[in-house]
């Protein structure tokens, strides 16, 4: 084998080890990139061709609070040992943070088994200012939880409403499909199931399509047009994660950590905490509905 080819060889191994220790990245371990934390690539194997001037890596021990998903995971074991009525559970998206990669979108989507035309959280993309001066700034849009919410006094039937954490939910064996709710919610983050498959019109409705979702701690099953087919639908903040000790699927799918969530009756929590920031915006506050969503700008 000609030198050039060993050359080769080792090229191809060092970009393994890099593959390799981009993997355990992903899987927790930290490095020191900006605020983010890596592994040490200090004794990792070099190429004879790598440059000699590269800035040593230091190893971050461990630390809890290093993603604020950890710290935000442990808030919400501790909300969940007090009572129903003493948490208070709302949602802070930081738009700066927000890269429109529309992860939180197919997560939800993927947890709660959605259907065709039923979305939870669609990403809502503005576009402001002038060529070329152009920005384009992006805003997840969850259920607002409203503390104040329109969609629970137009209920004929009683079928939506306020838990005493604050989330708005639905009873989907007592919603008749009247869409009274769709309409009163000044957000447009209710939407209806209209029964429909992604494999639809195909030979068969694939089988992943006829699992069930365990939205409300409770098991659905759409196959013979089983609710929710023909109910009201929106997020809930995953409140059946949130009975496990999980944070909502879109917490921890966001890349860029733009969202925090927990409990706002704990003045230490994240949620409390990013909740006193003086650039916080909460959408149409002129209608009156007091969302526990809101915005950092």
């Amino acid at each position: 084998m000609d030198k050039e080819s060993n050359k080769n060889n080792e090229n191809k191994i060092n970009r393994k080890d890099f593959i390799k220790s981009a993997v355990l990245v992903g899987a927790g371990v930290t490095v020191a990139i900006g605020s983010v934390g890596i592994s040490s690539f200090k004794d990792a194997p070099k190429s004879k061709d790598e440059p000699k001037n590269l800035p040593e890596f230091t190893t971050i021990p461990e630390d809890e609070n290093s993603d604020i998903l950890i710290r935000m995971q442990r808030e919400l074991k501790e909300a969940m040992k007090k009572p129903i009525h003493e948490r208070k559970w709302g949602m802070i998206i930081n738009t700066k943070k927000c890269v429109g990669c529309h992860a939180c979108t197919i997560s939800c989507i993927a947890e709660n088994k959605l259907p065709p035309g039923v979305v939870y959280r669609p990403v809502i993309e503005v576009q402001s200012g002038e060529f070329p001066n152009v920005q384009l700034q992006y805003f997840p849009r969850p259920c607002m939880q409203c503390e104040e919410p329109p969609c629970v006094d137009v209920c004929p039937v009683e079928a939506t409403w306020k838990r005493e954490d604050g989330i708005t939910t639905i009873d989907y064996d007592k919603c008749i499909g009247c869409r009274y709710c769709i309409t009163a919610c000044p957000y447009g983050a209710r939407t209806s199931d209209f029964g429909h498959f992604y494999t639809d019109n195909t030979p068969e409705i694939q089988p992943y399509e006829k699992l069930s979702n365990h939205e409300y701690g409770k098991e659905w099953n759409r196959e013979n047009h089983g609710s929710p087919i023909g109910n009201a639908r929106k997020c809930n903040y995953c409140v059946h994660r949130l009975d496990e000790g999980e944070l909502p699927a879109c917490v921890t799918t966001c890349i860029g950590r733009a969202n925090y969530f927990g409990d706002l009756n704990d003045p230490n929590s994240l949620v409390s905490e990013m909740s006193r920031k003086t650039n916080q915006i909460k959408l149409l506050e002129d209608k009156g509905t007091k969302p526990t969503t809101s915005y950092l700008i």
